[in-house]
């Protein structure tokens, strides 16, 4: 209040008694704070313990994986003709080409007789029918 005095040893307690509940206050923040962060750090261990988990399940799968391609590969390696393999069969090829070309050819020149041959029957037959 105004005019009013306070003697130094009440204004040195009153100072002291609001230290107090500043200190008091600060205290139990930083317990609190400590309690949270130990609260944050098993937190963190079981999430990197997790992690771990995860990961070698993901590298075990993954070993897995790689193993049976690997397998696969390894059994399919004598399923494929080589190059010295495969050379007597395109000789061969090679070969039945020009022969089959042959063929081909005399099998048209005997499609080209045959439809002849149909048409001068068919010819003849008409010629015949309209005399008659």
């Amino acid at each position: 209040m105004p005019g009013e005095t306070v003697s130094l040893r009440e204004y040195l307690e009153a100072l002291r008694e609001a230290d107090q509940r500043l200190d008091h206050e600060r205290d139990r923040r930083y317990t609190e704070v400590n309690i949270e962060r130990e609260k944050a750090l098993k937190i963190k261990e079981v999430a990197d313990l997790k992690a771990l988990d995860l990961a070698r399940e993901i590298q075990i799968y993954k070993d897995e994986k790689a193993n049976e391609l690997r397998e696969q590969i390894n059994s399919e390696r004598g399923l494929y003709v080589t190059k010295t393999e495969i050379e007597p069969i395109k000789t061969y090829v090679a070969s039945q080409v020009g022969r089959t070309g042959g063929m081909d050819a005399t099998v048209g020149r005997f499609v080209q007789l045959v439809t002849t041959i149909a048409a001068a029957v068919a010819i003849i037959s008409a010629i015949v029918i309209t005399r008659h």
